[in-house]
């Protein structure tokens, strides 16, 4: 039965593992690669739309908090949809068109639900800066916008201002805020630790520096908290006794006057202001330009005056702004999800490590099938060689694996028929050394007589007819060798005493063993049965006599034993004979092989029947074994199946 190659050592397994290992990794290798690339194109796709979407937001913001209508707006939407390839659309909150980036107004978005909505009373605060807690656009300015002369005269002080202050030594800058007021700012303050504070804002003089909350003013005027401002100035290395010195002399004061129209509409302003603190009883208080209120006033009602100031800044300004409206952001298509296509850089990486991985996979691939192929190459050219008549081809393997084991199979493949090569050569020569004797012998009686020089009488005939026989046995052995080889032996097996054979074979060569002076015997039970061709059974267990008496000296003994063992039935022929040397017993089944090389008929035979006895004992299922001591005689045995 073959042998099972070890499971570590069996190629397939080997092939399994070095496939699952190359898929796993390029499966891996390939899912690593996906996830970075779109993690960070999905990243980058997400900065890009906010960064996208805060622009737009911011834009339209600020166009709403500068226009009464959205007249114009369809120029601003076009630039922004080129600038960021999305569609953009607004809308009324009922629905109704108002502009869009890639059709006319009169045409609906096709987008499901808007993505904002652009009110410049209540932005987002995470999309538009403010400076407090209202909402309010600081664009959205309204009534405070200074005429184009008032805007023009603010910067002209300006510039006085800094030109005067930049001659003392001090570090300032103009800064124009949404109204178009012109104001002075300290540039880059820095407090005692080191720390930048940023711009700071000069006032005229410490009566800007009451009592105030931190909130936008609609003029653009900042309201702040007086410790706040004086902090500011002092960690900016301001003065505020220098600052008003010098601003008195370079012209702050001029800068800071209110003009006509922040007078006129503060005006407007306390009105509405007046008008919601009587409803809500509470006694009437003025704001100040910067939106500032007496808080000794009500003390307790703080926060209800707050919410009017709030109020009146948001009815005062509703005229002057856009009424909140739906923006709709999104692709061209008509889809909200915004869509992140990798970049070029992020397509010739994944290409690069797809070519690794592929490169990876044909070099692993090349390599198994090198180890592959490289056996099998070797087990090719011995099999040529072996064909063009080299009996000495072999393949040096000493791999384990099934390919290894093929090679095994193959070197034993070759010993063999070498071994077999050199026994039909024997088995030619014996053949021809058997059948040459007798022919010559013949042909030299017969060359005899017909020279005249021997008398054809009686004896001439019996020796001629003697070496007649000699042929014809070989040749029957020869024969029943070849049959049996083929299989094609004519077995007809029946239940036969095995006490009767042994004694048909003893009664037949009684008459030989007598003239070599060696004595016969038989033991065996007489009820003992086997089934077998008697014939063959008969040929098997006279040629193991036959052998037995030509090797037994004069004096000895041969005993036929016949005997059940177990489910076998042995025939055993046991002789007092010179016995066969330990490395001889291997080969005296051999086909012609004979203990005396010179072939000499006084001490052997053909050398064919012990062959045909192991061929027959297999033909019937059976087998044949010899035990022998030198010096002491052998013990041949037939075991048949009973």
């Amino acid at each position: 039965m073959a042998r099972r190659v070890a499971l570590h050592r069996s190629l397939l397994v080997r092939l399994l593992a070095s496939s699952i290992l190359v898929a796993a990794g390029a499966v891996g290798a390939t899912a690593w690669l996906a996830a970075q690339t779109t993690e960070g194109a999905i990243r980058e796709g997400q900065s890009r739309v906010l960064a996208d979407d805060t622009r737009i937001y911011r834009t339209l913001s600020t166009f709403a908090a500068t226009h009464p209508q959205w007249d114009g707006v369809e120029p601003i939407l076009r630039q922004l949809s080129r600038d960021t390839g999305r569609r953009i659309a607004l809308t009324t909150r009922e629905g109704a068109p108002i502009a869009d980036s890639d059709a006319g107004p009169a045409s609906p978005p096709p987008f499901r639900r808007a993505s904002a909505v652009v009110d410049p009373l209540a932005v987002d605060a995470a999309l538009v800066a403010t400076t407090g807690s209202d909402r309010i656009d600081p664009e959205a300015v309204g009534p405070f916008r200074l005429t184009d002369a008032e805007s023009a005269q603010s910067r002209a002080d300006a510039e006085s201002v800094v030109g005067c202050l930049r001659g003392v030594g001090r570090a300032v800058e103009i800064e124009r805020q949404p109204n178009g007021r012109s104001v002075v700012k300290v540039a880059g303050g820095v407090g005692g630790g080191g720390e930048s504070t940023g711009p700071v804002v000069i006032p005229s003089s410490p009566a800007v520096l009451r009592d105030s909350r931190p909130a936008p003013a609609p003029g653009g005027v900042s309201r702040r908290d007086p410790s706040l401002a004086a902090e500011q100035l002092a960690r900016a290395g301001v003065d505020q006794s220098s600052t008003v010195v010098a601003g008195a002399s370079c012209g702050l004061e001029r800068l800071n006057a209110p003009t006509a129209t922040e007078l006129t509409a503060l005006g407007e302003l306390n009105t509405m202001f007046a008008a919601c603190l009587e409803r809500r009883r509470i006694a009437p208080i003025t704001l100040g330009l910067d939106l500032t209120w007496d808080r000794n006033a009500a003390p307790l009602a703080v926060r209800d005056v707050d919410a009017c100031v709030d109020t009146a800044r948001r009815e005062q300004l509703t005229p002057y702004v856009v009424a909140a409206t739906l923006l709709f952001v999104g692709d061209h298509d008509g889809s909200t999800a915004p869509a992140f296509d990798l970049s070029r850089a992020d397509t010739v990486r994944i290409a690069g490590v797809a070519a690794l991985i592929l490169l990876l996979t044909a070099t692993v691939t090349g390599l198994v099938a090198a180890r592959l192929i490289r056996p099998l190459s070797a087990l090719t050219d011995a099999a040529l060689r072996m064909r063009d008549g080299d009996d000495s081809a072999r393949v040096d393997l000493a791999a384990k694996h099934e390919i290894g084991r093929l090679a095994e199979a193959f070197n034993d493949m070759s010993e063999h028929r070498l071994r077999m090569e050199e026994q039909r050569k024997e088995m030619v020569g014996d053949v021809a050394h058997e059948l040459r004797t007798p022919l010559s012998n013949i042909r030299g009686w017969l060359e005899a007589v017909e020279d005249g020089v021997v008398v054809p009488d009686r004896a001439l005939t019996a020796s001629l007819l003697e070496e007649a026989l000699l042929l014809q046995h070989v040749i029957d052995d020869l024969q029943d060798l070849a049959e049996a080889d083929a299989g094609r032996l004519g077995l007809r097996p029946e239940s036969v005493s095995a006490r009767e054979v042994s004694e048909q074979v003893v009664a037949a060569h009684r008459a030989r063993a007598v003239a070599a002076g060696v004595a016969l015997a038989v033991r065996g039970d007489a009820e003992l049965a086997v089934s077998a061709d008697p014939v063959r059974l008969r040929q098997m267990v006279g040629n193991l006599v036959s052998n037995a008496v030509r090797h037994t000296a004069e004096g000895g003994s041969v005993l036929v034993h016949a005997y059940r063992d177990g489910a076998e039935v042995v025939f055993e022929v046991t002789d007092t004979g010179s016995g066969i040397a330990a490395a001889d017993l291997p080969h005296v089944f051999d086909r012609f092989w004979r203990a005396d090389k010179s072939r000499n008929r006084r001490t052997g035979g053909s050398g064919l029947g012990l062959a045909i006895v192991h061929r027959l004992a297999r033909a019937h299922g059976g087998s044949v074994t010899v035990r022998s001591t030198p010096g002491v005689g052998s013990v041949f045995g037939v075991r048949l199946p009973g």
